[in-house]
């Protein structure tokens, strides 16, 4: 049962449990010889119950002060599911509704309807492992890969704070990868599930990071594309052969980008919420492999129990002093 106690020192009282066996606490009573008195199979029962019982007292009030505690554990389980890091978009641009404007109440900002729907998302993959990490100017760390959905949670509630104003891909996308450097796992699929409204581009010192790292960690990629009204979208080609450029569309060259990777790629081109709301459950159908993961259950405090089993113990101790027959 793998069981503990945080002051093992306490544990040398365990000798007073001795101390029950030369005294039970009962009344003497005197006669001018025991000849006369009958043999008394019930008393003879309830003293050594009541020994048993004081002893079992001391006991839990020992472990109960030793702090008694199951430790920390590790389960393996199997499930159905993916490893998959959620890689947010923290750029300014992400603060404002589908139409390009502060959002007024009356229409939600991308950050946030990505936050609802991701949030409904955790809640349906049951046995995913999930992290969390975002970009802007820098690489955003929010939350590892783990299978404590309450966490994963929290990280994505914490993503929906007041935003910065440039958008550095690169370094969001390694940070990503990143998270399956350490894994040991081989089974179920590694997922980077990208949520961006674009603007950006990778800078050439990061590509090969990239392009080495995705082949080696065989990452499945999902970019949900929030794109705004009046952008370029993802397949649009300008009618200006010059304005076929980075510069000018850099959704367009990011998407031919994750294209060129040669490894399992899909984009959604999200124009409102409930766009987002199909790619989602389009990729929650997808990826649901079998997935070796373990299962991490904290440590378990069992001072309180032992406490309530001592003065368990004790209160029947006095049921039956009360009950004691005097001369």
């Amino acid at each position: 049962m793998n069981l503990a106690v945080d002051y093992p020192w306490v544990l040398f009282a365990l000798v007073l449990t001795l101390l029950p066996l030369f005294n039970n606490g009962v009344s003497h009573n005197s006669y001018p010889s025991i000849q006369i008195i009958p043999a008394d199979a019930f008393s003879t029962f309830f003293s050594v119950l009541i020994k048993l019982i004081a002893m079992a007292a001391i006991t839990c009030l020992v472990l109960a002060l030793a702090g008694l505690n199951r430790g920390k554990q590790s389960k393996e389980r199997i499930g159905y599911g993916a490893h998959i890091v959620l890689l947010l978009d923290r750029s300014k641009s992400m603060d404002y509704t589908y139409a390009g404007k502060a959002p007024d109440g009356s229409e939600e900002s991308k950050a946030s309807a990505a936050k609802r729907l991701l949030t409904e998302f955790i809640n349906q993959r049951e046995h995913d492992r999930i992290g969390v990490a975002g970009y802007s100017t820098s690489p955003l760390f929010f939350m590892p890969l783990t299978e404590n959905k309450q966490a994963v949670l929290a990280a994505v509630s914490a993503t929906d704070l007041p935003a910065l104003a440039y958008t550095n891909i690169s370094k969001g996308l390694t940070m990503g990868l990143s998270f399956f450097q350490q894994q040991n796992s081989q089974t179920g699929s590694r997922i980077i599930l990208l949520v961006s409204d674009g603007a950006a581009v990778v800078d050439p010192e990061n590509e090969a990071i990239i392009r080495r790292w995705v082949k080696r960690l065989n990452i499945r990629l999902y970019w949900i594309f929030m794109r705004s009204e009046n952008s370029p979208g993802l397949y649009e080609k300008p009618d200006n052969p010059r304005d076929d450029n980075a510069g000018a569309m850099p959704e367009r060259y990011l998407h031919l980008f994750f294209t060129s990777l040669g490894i399992p790629y899909k984009a959604y081109q999200a124009e409102n919420p409930d766009a987002v709301q199909e790619a989602i459950n389009d990729i929650n159908k997808l990826e649901d492999m079998p997935l070796h993961y373990v299962e991490k259950i904290p440590k378990q405090d069992l001072s309180t129990p032992c406490y309530l089993l001592a003065s368990l113990f004790i209160s029947l101790l006095l049921v039956f002093k009360l009950a004691e027959a005097r001369p």
